[in-house]
């Protein structure tokens, strides 16, 4: 059994976020010992690093939640598969667009003269559609 500090400290995972995890249900409610104070199992400390690494690699809660049931009821690979396909298909579409916006900035910038008079072209990109 372990102290909300230790368990803290082995996971890389900070005590608010830990209760905060406690209190959406990502983590079970620990016992308390008699001076009342959380006391953790030793395997909270592998649950609380697998919700980071999954964190770590941009997945939701939910979808955090969704694959801490299947490893806890020992499911089909098969579903894990779909989630985090569907996880890597959606980070694909942001790079993307963020390729797109560090094009369209590039060129911005490439434009703007550093002058301190009007008109500047990065302001006038970002006005675009404003009035």
């Amino acid at each position: 059994m372990a102290a909300i500090g230790e368990i803290s400290a082995r996971s890389g995972v900070h005590i608010e976020t830990i209760r905060y995890y406690e209190r959406i249900g990502l983590m079970p409610k620990p016992g308390r010992s008699a001076n009342g104070r959380r006391s953790y199992e030793d395997k909270a400390g592998d649950r609380l690093a697998f919700i980071r690494r999954a964190r770590d690699l941009g997945f939701s809660l939910d979808d955090i939640r969704a694959l801490l049931l299947l490893a806890d009821q020992k499911a089909a690979c098969r579903d894990a598969h779909a989630l985090a396909t569907r996880h890597r298909d959606a980070i694909r579409v942001k790079i993307k667009e963020l390729k797109r916006l560090d094009r369209l900035l590039t060129e911005t910038a490439a434009q703007c003269q550093q002058a301190t008079t009007a008109p500047c072209p990065i302001i006038e990109a970002l006005a675009v559609g404003v009035s």
